[in-house]
């Protein structure tokens, strides 16, 4: 096995290049579709070939049932990066990411059918496809989707979703654990406002505080990345 100094320019590039090697032949010589999803993300990242990229993430999805792959050929669609911006084609990929169990697919698949976007014949149908969808996401702990699901329940979506604070609860729960502190600080209100979970001024004082601690910690690394990249003119 080959070690690299990678603080020399010259080993970086070197390394860069046998990788790229690598990921080629493990690719379309042994037609290994991790490997391939691993060449789709070196086009992007590494060279910026967004076309090359679009192109082995498609295949990759068609040919090898790819599911991440899947994800990425349709989020390449909705902005147009690689290739025509499609939005049905955007959704019909992030679909078919989430159908090959892929979390990030099930919720920008999820969240896509749950915006104003006509994405289905039955607008009923597409709302709760994407009201499952986000389900599926956050079961996979796409903390993302499970925030995202908490604030439907809260609020509905008049005519389709019916509020549902319980259940409400209990994702922002499960958020708040991941360290989303605008689900802490929804947790603290549902226990001083008792809107499905027990009333509980202690309990929403506690929920207060880790709120306010995350919101902190945030807010320092926030700065810490602003020091990093240095003082804007």
């Amino acid at each position: 096995m080959a070690f690299y100094n990678l603080k020399s320019e010259e080993e970086v590039k070197e390394y860069l290049k046998n990788l790229h090697i690598e990921y080629k032949f493990g690719c379309y010589s042994e037609k290994k579709p991790e490997v391939c999803h691993l060449l789709g993300d070196y086009e992007e990242s590494i060279k910026s070939n967004y076309k090359a990229a679009a192109d082995i993430y498609k295949r990759n999805c068609d040919e090898r049932n790819y599911g991440s792959s899947c994800t990425k050929y349709g989020d390449y669609n909705l902005i147009g990066r690689g290739c025509e911006k499609n939005i049905m084609e955007a959704y019909k990929y992030m679909t078919k990411g989430c159908d090959l169990n892929d979390g990030k697919g099930c919720y920008h698949a999820g969240a896509f059918a749950v915006s104003n976007e006509v994405l289905e014949k039955d607008k009923a149908t597409q709302i709760a496809h994407g009201m499952k969808m986000l389900k599926k996401a956050c079961d996979a702990d796409e903390e993302k989707a499970c925030f995202q699901l908490s604030g439907i329940l809260l609020s509905g979506i008049q005519g389709y979703v019916e509020k549902d604070f319980r259940e409400a609860y209990k994702l922002s729960l499960k958020c708040c654990e991941f360290g989303n502190p605008f689900a802490c600080a929804n947790v603290s209100i549902m226990h001083r406002q008792g809107d499905g979970v027990q009333k509980n001024e202690s309990i929403a004082n506690a929920f207060k505080e880790r709120a306010e601690t995350l919101f902190a910690e945030l807010k320092k690394q926030k700065k810490q990345l602003k020091f990093h990249e240095g003082i804007n003119p």
